[in-house]
């Protein structure tokens, strides 16, 4: 996929070919939601002799075009680790960058929004936004504002998010609850008062960058029976659409497969 970029009028091939797989993909099984550890821009970056911001602005790029495909193909619910609690903890320089690029994108989000209003997608922020400057905390609220009627399919931007984090804010939910009301507490439970909750469970789990670990992501919602996990060997930047393609092709297989049997 990555040498037809270099061709004239490549962009709209690749579009025609997006939803032409995503004709063919739709028929078989689908994903209902899917979740990415978006992991190799800053090795990007440093492969390519770039600055570290433009190799972010790269994996933002790569993200719109497979959330395109995913929505295209019928996927209802996305879930995008953004950025962790613990990135708190690189150097100040990059993660002042990184809530300047988070403001840049969701402000572009709430002006322009080809891809929300296209397919229908509303937009919600997970995490601990009270952890966020005041500014950039803004910026996602008019995103979420401004998608929030919209009901085909659901972008979920973990930012700040960690699954413990997730865990404990569901557990204090539930104390609270039961003592107003007493509540039998059970796994389904949990899973409604999670972030995700109300969503469509999760059916794949996607890292790129090589690395096999889950990094403290929807770590309660992988453990679903059922989940397929994908370990992708390409940096985030370097995922095309393509690449996305052949993982739902193999997906739709294996689920029709294990019907079958």
């Amino acid at each position: 996929m990555e040498w037809l970029t270099s061709f004239p009028a490549s962009q709209a091939l690749l579009n025609v070919t997006k939803k032409f797989v995503a004709r063919c993909i739709e028929t078989g099984p689908v994903p209902q939601h899917i979740g990415f550890v978006m992991d190799g821009n800053r090795r990007f970056a440093k492969n390519h002799h770039i600055e570290l911001k433009e190799g972010h602005s790269a994996g933002f790029e790569s993200m719109a075009q497979i959330l395109e495909l995913c929505y295209e193909c019928g996927v209802k619910s996305a879930t995008v680790f953004a950025f962790s609690i613990e990135n708190f903890k690189r150097s100040k320089h990059e993660v002042d960058w990184l809530m300047e690029l988070a403001k840049e994108r969701f402000a572009q989000m709430v002006s322009q929004g080809e891809l929300a209003e296209q397919y229908g997608v509303r937009i919600k922020v997970l995490g601990d936004v009270s952890l966020l400057p005041d500014d950039v905390r803004q910026v996602l609220k008019e995103a979420e504002e401004v998608t929030k009627h919209n009901s085909r399919a659901v972008l979920n931007v973990c930012f700040p998010y960690t699954s413990r984090h997730e865990m404990t804010h569901a557990m204090k939910h539930i104390v609270k609850k039961n003592m107003k009301t007493p509540i039998e507490i059970n796994e389904a439970t949990i899973s409604d008062l999670l972030y995700t909750g109300g969503q469509p469970p999760l059916d794949l789990f996607i890292r790129t960058s090589g690395v096999s670990r889950l990094s403290d992501f929807l770590l309660w919602q992988v453990s679903t029976p059922g989940v397929v996990i994908e370990f992708v060997d390409v940096l985030w930047p370097d995922f095309t659409p393509l690449r996305m393609a052949w993982i739902l092709i193999k997906y739709s297989f294996k689920k029709a497969y294990s019907k079958e049997e």
